[in-house]
């Protein structure tokens, strides 16, 4: 989900599983629990944020699971909610502190995830993480993804925003705007925090989007070694390890 820079993500790690975890949760329960339950070898989850997705993994799932999340605040955040799980999940967990390309997993895999990940990644860092997701596939193996928007829009668009959500004695929300900019998409982030009404404090960051086809992309994975194979859900694409 995320950039390799460190600083990324520095401030909505703060308010991203108050505002995004629980839809968060239940669309990775949508999209990925039914698939890692017939996980038999081991589960990859590139970009694993906050660790939400990988909960459902290890929930749906006795495989092993992979955590691969490179931004240092994110996976803050991730590391604490995995010291939370019960031994007999926190055992089967790796956490990766790196990009997908440098994990160095190796056919460690019958599926892997990237939720929230693919339009995050220049065109560049896209192509590196079909190449990461075929060395750590099994033969037979499939990576689950959802893709970005095809397109950009023609101007700036404002998103439903996130909240508010209590907490004590304050209100939590953010406004989202996307922008097209230049061939990118930047996706703006307005995070605002209420008490009695008044402004308590306010913090902004965005991010880039990188616009591709669905057809662009399947075939950027064919160039890995991946083939295009049925998707569980139709908000996904998917593409697997050809099994010869």
């Amino acid at each position: 989900m995320s950039a390799p820079e460190a600083t990324d993500y520095a401030v909505s790690s703060e308010f991203y599983d108050l505002l995004q975890a629980e839809g968060d949760r239940r669309r990775a329960e949508r999209w990925f629990a039914a698939a890692a339950g017939r996980a038999r070898h081991g589960i990859v989850d590139f970009g694993a944020g906050t660790g939400i997705v990988t909960r459902v993994l290890l929930e749906s799932s006795g495989a092993p699971v992979h955590a691969v999340e490179p931004a240092a605040a994110m996976r803050t955040v991730l590391m604490s909610r995995a010291a939370a799980l019960g031994a007999d999940r926190r055992i089967r967990l790796t956490v990766h502190p790196g990009r997908a390309e440098d994990a160095g997993l190796e056919a460690v895999a019958d599926l892997a995830v990237a939720a929230n990940v693919v339009g995050c990644l220049e065109p560049a860092a896209r192509r590196a993480l079909w190449r990461a997701a075929a060395r750590a596939l099994r033969p037979g193996g499939v990576l689950l993804f959802d893709p970005p928007p095809a397109g950009l829009p023609d101007g700036v668009e404002e998103l439903p925003g996130l909240g508010p959500v209590r907490m004590g004695a304050d209100s939590y929300r953010a406004e989202v705007t996307r922008v097209p900019d230049r061939g990118v998409l930047r996706m703006v982030y307005e995070y605002r925090v209420e008490r009695a009404g008044r402004p308590v404090r306010s913090a902004r960051e965005e991010f880039p989007i990188w616009p591709a086809e669905p057809a662009a992309l399947v075939a950027e994975a064919a160039g890995a070694g991946l083939e295009p194979v049925a998707a569980p859900h139709p908000e996904l694409l998917a593409v697997g390890r050809p099994r010869g």
